[in-house]
């Protein structure tokens, strides 16, 4: 497709980010099942859900347009979800895991948070009202899902995975 207007590039856009989120439908159940913070697993299982309807959503902002929805390969989110899957095949202590998790999950945050933002803003300047308002409902999600990232992050399960770490120095 060559990008030879706004329109265009928000089309390519869109066709990439319905790729990316279709792969983490595939992905967001393996980390779930990787963490082991019940509230982790918990916020990846709730995402997996908002996922879905994020897909379902990019399906009404392709109809709106009167395209049909179809995926571009978005080797941004397969590059991500590849770094995931290294951190499933380590061993370590399970604080430390969660920790990487959680870093991992707001790397893909905030390239969708990019992308939506992006495709927001093409949106209103091109008059699509409708799509407009679905991509900022699914980067207010996204927003969202970030911040509950962040919050578990905070909320112990780095210093959990801080605290892992003295206690292999102290066994020395």
């Amino acid at each position: 497709m060559a990008l030879d207007s706004l329109q265009s590039l928000f089309l390519d856009e869109l066709k990439d980010v319905y790729h990316a989120e279709k792969q983490l439908v595939r992905a967001l159940p393996r980390l779930a099942k990787a963490a082991s913070s019940p509230d982790l697993k918990n916020a990846f299982t709730s995402h997996l859900r908002e996922t879905e309807g994020h897909v379902r959503r990019l399906e009404q902002v392709f109809q709106a347009l009167g395209e049909t929805p179809r995926a571009k390969k978005c080797d941004g989110m397969a590059g991500l979800i590849e770094e995931g899957k290294k951190i499933l095949e380590e061993d370590g202590d399970e604080n430390v895991i969660d920790a990487a998790l959680i870093a991992a999950g707001q790397r893909v945050e905030h390239y969708e948070i990019a992308a939506y933002g992006c495709l927001r803003t093409y949106a209103q300047l091109l008059g699509h009202d409708k799509a407009q308002r679905l991509l900022q409902q699914t980067l207010d999600e996204e927003e969202a899902a970030d911040e509950k990232l962040n919050a578990l992050a905070e909320g112990g399960i780095n210093q959990a995975a801080v605290n892992a770490g003295s206690e292999d120095e102290e066994e020395e």
